[in-house]
């Protein structure tokens, strides 16, 4: 909480991160560019199925799906869908300096980033990545999660978390947090940040990539009695409304008491979701998903919405590995990500939403209150009412405490960027809400995400959003 708290820093302040950025993104040589499946090194479209995959046979695949069920508007349709069944490490290195938690950072480089450089964890890497699959070097720092090496490092947090379902088939990766005692070598295109300067940072667009959102939206800051909680309150008076909503966030992020419903009620709430709704996934043909084309650049959706698949060639100067071709997932439009919140019992509470997706690993999972392509609900056909989303395009804007654009993860999709947004909204809106929606502390969204498949990765990247200075 105190690394959180603090925005001060002796080694680099925050102005100076965004500058360091930038200028890694001018002395770091990089090229991406399209090119057609056929041209691609290493990869090949299966002459069967069409489904394009490595010939390691390891990293990813591209596939196909047919998708049945009772959620929603369409009972039935068919997606390529990125299959990736190995785990993956998002770790991060703490070490504490005067008392305050200072975490490692990377300024990392992914072909799809829309920057270049953006702020990641100090180690992001799939399994192939950190068993050398692809010949490269290994991945730097990668010893301190192992547990192998001459190193020691206590871990603090280690979960698994889900990747987008509507893209990945049952994806997940590690989120973990390891603390060292001893001094270590921090190398070229590392850092030491407090959490309050990586809070910071994202609230600017694009600088702070996915899987740094995911694994700081896991840390847990403690449980509180209210009368703690409001003798706090009384020590810590906010002196502008934005002042007071951020205290108002720590306290629900801390709160165990004035919650609008009991967890095992929540819990009780999801089992009945998860038991109404059926989710039926089974591989079919890359080359026979219907309603979708394939070209010798791309693979898109005939009414050219969703996402398409696309070939790139990468030139990274500061990789592994400099040079390589893969394939990227493009998505059609961009994305809005909104949490409304609204005061009950005097603490936040967020709407939370039971969201299905193809690539859940079961059912539903937690969501924004809001999560869509603005395609969906802009021209023509609605594949799914999006409930509540005039209250999110027509927020005032004293009520809009956070807005900003945020990147997907770069190693799999292309300069895809969706609009996060947290919304305040007033006595007036109603505590009754449909039934795939429940109100929740952050303290209790906190408890779900410590178990896996619970929190989406839309939900888990707003939260950790949430600023308390």
């Amino acid at each position: 909480m105190k690394s959180a708290l603090t925005e001060e820093n002796p080694f680099i302040s925050t102005d100076e991160v965004r500058e360091w950025l930038k200028q890694r993104n001018e002395a770091v040589h990089v090229k991406i560019e399209q090119v057609k499946f056929a041209d691609m090194k290493q990869w090949y479209t299966d002459p069967q199925d069409g489904s394009i995959r490595h010939e390691s046979g390891r990293f990813f695949s591209i596939e196909g799906v047919r998708v049945k069920t009772n959620w929603g508007n369409v009972p039935e349709w068919s997606q390529p869908i990125i299959n990736q069944p190995e785990v993956g490490i998002l770790g991060i290195i703490t070490k504490e300096f005067n008392g305050i938690l200072y975490f490692l950072m990377q300024a990392k480089i992914e072909p799809g980033n829309i920057n270049n450089v953006q702020l990641s964890p100090t180690l992001q890497a799939t399994k192939s990545n950190y068993l050398q699959v692809h010949k490269g070097k290994k991945p730097l720092y990668l010893d301190y999660f192992t547990g192998q090496g001459e190193v020691e490092s206590k871990v603090l947090l280690d979960q698994l978390q889900s990747e987008q379902g509507a893209r990945f088939l049952k994806k997940r990766n590690r989120n973990i947090i390891v603390e060292v005692g001893d001094d270590i070598e921090v190398l070229d295109d590392f850092c030491w940040l407090t959490l309050g300067q990586i809070k910071k940072l994202l609230m600017y667009d694009n600088l702070v990539n996915m899987d740094t959102r995911t694994v700081i939206s896991c840390i847990p800051f403690g449980d509180y009695p209210a009368d703690m909680i409001d003798f706090y309150k009384t020590l810590q008076p906010g002196t502008t409304e934005s002042d007071e909503f951020k205290t108002s966030l720590l306290m629900s992020m801390l709160e165990t008491e004035r919650h609008l419903h009991e967890i095992d009620d929540i819990i009780s709430w999801i089992t009945r979701l998860k038991t109404k709704y059926e989710l039926d996934v089974v591989p079919v043909p890359l080359n026979s998903v219907e309603h979708w084309v394939r070209d010798d650049y791309s693979i898109y959706h005939e009414l050219k919405k969703y996402f398409s698949v696309i070939a790139v060639s990468v030139e990274i100067g500061n990789r592994e590995v400099r040079s390589w071709t893969q394939p990227l997932i493009k998505s059609a439009q961009e994305g809005i990500m909104a949490f409304l919140v609204k005061r009950i019992n005097g603490v936040c509470h967020f709407l939370v939403q039971a969201k299905l997706e193809a690539g859940n690993f079961d059912i539903i999972e937690l969501a924004p209150t809001v999560q869509c392509l603005t395609g969906n609900y802009r021209d023509g056909f609605k594949e799914y009412d999006v409930p509540f989303l005039d209250y999110v395009l027509n927020a005032a804007p004293k009520q809009v405490h956070y807005s900003t654009l945020q990147s997907e993860e770069g190693g799999r999709f292309f300069k895809e960027q969706n609009r996060n947004i947290i919304i305040e909204v007033g006595d007036d809106f109603p505590v009754d809400v449909p039934e795939n929606y429940t109100w929740m502390t952050l303290n209790q969204v906190l408890i779900f995400i410590k178990f896996n498949n619970y929190l989406n990765i839309e939900a888990r990247s707003l939260i950790s959003a949430a600023r308390f200075i």
